[in-house]
């Protein structure tokens, strides 16, 4: 039996004697088939070809990623606090390397992932740890790897622990969460949001999509729900999925400026 991974998206499926016919997770609009058709690796070939990256991003905050890169791309934030920490977003490489950089920086406490285009090898992560994974419920049939470690929680926000918190967003999934670290910025709040509010290269801006591949846009209804959950929340900063894709101040107004134009392009236009 092996645990396969799609090669576009990096979903880790759970036991087959042979590859999946299909990635859900990829025939769904907001993602895509790979140019050159459904493709799979395993976590072992990954692990062959590719290693792990972590850098601080500032105090407390320590991002993981692969290089070379794999599919998507993202890199995981590890949100290190005294009552333990979060690893927020995942990717589909675990390896020796990371594993001991993470246990040297307190290990991981709980997993919590903003949408499931960054599912990827969660559980792989969870048990590495001994971590819960909590996923918003709306989004449990994007779960590939079903695991008893998974949580699912409803409603709007979940608190978790040193004043974390998680917030539904939707937007992008139904489910699509963010983050709020209070303690992050030196005290003035950052939102960790995947690419619920996505930052984009002009870094004074975020925008959101429905589908970024495909270049799917979301009603300004949605626009304004996502705005509407964040504004309860202090916070200075915004990190998006990738690397330096930060708003590193002002993220506050840059949210709302961000939505004002993207509400005004979409039903007046810009010119």
């Amino acid at each position: 039996m092996t645990r396969f991974i799609c090669k576009t998206c990096g979903t880790q499926f759970a036991d087959a004697e042979c590859e999946p016919a299909h990635c859900p997770i990829c025939e769904d609009e907001r993602q895509y088939i790979g140019w050159n058709g459904q493709q799979w690796t395993t976590l072992a070939a990954l692990q062959a070809t590719h290693q792990s990256l972590i850098k601080e991003e500032e105090p407390n905050l320590t991002g993981i990623g692969s290089q070379p890169g794999f599919s998507i791309g993202q890199r995981a934030l590890l949100v290190q606090t005294p009552e333990g920490n979060l690893l927020w977003d995942c990717i589909s490489l675990i390896d020796e390397a990371a594993v001991t950089a993470v246990t040297n920086l307190g290990g991981i406490r709980g997993i919590a992932i903003s949408h499931p285009h960054y599912y990827s090898s969660m559980v792989e992560w969870s048990r590495a740890f001994d971590a819960p994974i909590y996923l918003h419920a709306a989004d449990r049939q994007w779960v590939m790897r079903p695991d008893p470690a998974i949580e699912f929680w409803e409603g709007e926000t979940k608190p978790l622990w040193a004043g974390l918190t998680l917030i539904r967003g939707g937007g992008h999934f139904a489910g699509g969460t963010i983050l709020h670290w209070p303690a992050g910025a030196d005290g003035k709040g950052v939102l960790l949001t995947g690419d619920i509010l996505n930052v984009v290269s002009d870094r004074r801006y975020v925008s959101f999509m429905y589908s970024y591949p495909n270049l799917i846009p979301l009603p300004a209804r949605e626009v304004r729900r996502i705005v509407a959950a964040v504004e309860p929340f202090a916070f200075d900063r915004i990190y998006g999925a990738w690397w330096d894709r930060v708003v590193r101040e002002g993220a506050k107004t840059a949210v709302a400026r961000s939505a004002e134009r993207y509400i005004r392009a979409i039903e007046v236009g810009l010119a």
